[in-house]
C-alpha cells in the first residue's frame, strides 16, 4: 500500500475526533451554562419547598385536630355513659395532637427563617387557638353548649383558612418569579 492509499483514513480520522471534539466541548458548555442557570434557581426552589414542608406539617396538625375534636365532642354528648374504648382513643389522638404541635412549632420556625412574619404570626394564633379549644372543650365538661364548641371551631378554621390564603399568595409569587 501506498502513502496516499493511507491518506484518506488519516483525514477522515482527524474529522472525527475534531467533530467529537467540539462536539463534547458543546455539550460541556451547554451543562455548564444550564447548572449556573440552576444555580439561580436553586434557592426560589429551595423556598417553594420549604412551604410545600410547612403546608403539610399544618395539614396534618389540622387533621388530627379533626379527629381529636370529633372525639371530645362526642364525650360532651354522651357524659358519664361514653364508653371506656372511646376515651382510651381520645387518650391516644391526645397524645397524637401534642406531638404534631411540635411540628407546628417547627413550621413557625421555618417561617420566621423565611421572614414571613405575617404567616408565622398567623400559624401562631392557629395553634393558640386549638389550644384554647383543648382547654374549654374536654372530657366530663358538660356545661358547654354545642353552639359555643362550633364557634370555637369556626374560629379556627377561619385562622387555618386565613393561613393558607397567605401561604398560596407567597407561593404563587415564587412560582411566578
Amino acid at each position: 500500500m501506498e502513502t496516499w492509499d493511507y491518506w484518506p483514513i488519516i483525514d477522515t480520522s482527524v474529522k472525527v475526533a475534531l467533530g467529537a471534539l467540539i462536539a463534547g466541548l458543546a455539550a460541556w458548555v451547554g451543562s455548564r451554562g444550564g447548572q449556573i442557570l440552576e444555580d439561580v434557581k436553586t434557592p426560589v426552589n429551595r423556598r417553594l419547598t420549604l412551604l410545600e414542608e410547612i403546608s403539610a406539617e399544618v395539614g396534618n396538625v389540622n387533621h388530627v385536630f379533626a379527629k381529636y375534636s370529633a372525639l371530645v365532642i362526642e364525650s360532651t354528648r354522651f357524659g358519664s355513659r361514653w364508653p371506656q374504648a372511646r376515651k382510651d382513643e381520645l387518650e391516644h389522638i391526645n397524645r397524637e395532637l401534642v406531638r404534631e404541635f411540635k411540628k407546628l412549632a417547627d413550621a413557625e420556625a421555618k417561617l420566621l427563617m423565611l421572614g414571613e412574619k405575617v404567616m408565622e404570626k398567623t400559624l401562631r394564633f392557629y395553634g393558640a387557638k386549638i389550644a384554647h379549644f383543648r382547654k374549654q372543650v374536654y372530657v366530663g365538661r358538660q356545661d358547654i353548649s354545642e353552639k359555643e364548641i362550633a364557634i370555637i371551631k369556626q374560629e379556627i378554621i377561619a385562622l387555618r383558612e386565613q393561613f393558607y390564603d397567605l401561604l398560596s399568595k407567597r407561593y404563587d409569587r415564587l412560582l411566578a418569579a
